[in-house]
């Protein structure tokens, strides 16, 4: 499978070792002080549950090309509905505030909007996360509806 190469990030697509390690909460040399977080482990549960996600187009870990660390994850939520395909990400505090989620934010979409079947990746923020809308419109994501309990961004191929 292929990672994605940002200016300071790999995307590496979540492996089987990785998946069973933070299940089973066996550290790896590889990973930040505090990885994993809450969803970190989450999302490795549904990744046990259902390993057709162990894909390109599916979860990632964000490593910190400077260290070698894992510093978070996002993914895709596969397959497309309608062209449509959800997406999350979440940077472990220790480094949060760097645009790292921005950065692989960006990125992973960039890659999404090139595959067959995907003309739109979105996301849902709750309006009390101000940081998480953020790192939306840095990746190029506009905002597009709001129900009150949440707020829908997008960004469309072209």
């Amino acid at each position: 499978m292929t990672d994605l190469v940002t200016a300071r990030l790999i995307l590496r697509p979540w492996s089987e070792l990785d998946v069973k390690a933070v299940v089973g909460e066996t550290r790896l040399p590889s990973w930040a002080a505090d990885f994993p977080s809450e969803g970190d482990v989450v999302i490795a549960g549904v990744l046990l549950e259902n390993p057709v996600w162990l894909s390109p187009s599916g979860h990632r870990l964000i490593i910190e090309r400077a260290t070698d660390e894992v510093v978070g994850s996002l993914g895709l939520f596969w397959p497309p509905s309608d062209g449509r395909v959800e997406i999350g990400y979440g940077v472990v505090p220790s480094r949060q505030g760097r645009g790292y989620a921005s950065e692989a934010t960006a990125a992973l979409t960039a890659f999404a909007l090139e595959l067959d079947g995907v003309h739109t990746v979105h996301a849902n923020v709750e309006p009390a996360n101000p940081a998480s809308a953020r790192v939306l419109e840095k990746a190029g994501f506009t905002r597009y509806q709001s129900t009150g309990e949440l707020i829908g961004y997008q960004r469309t191929a072209g």
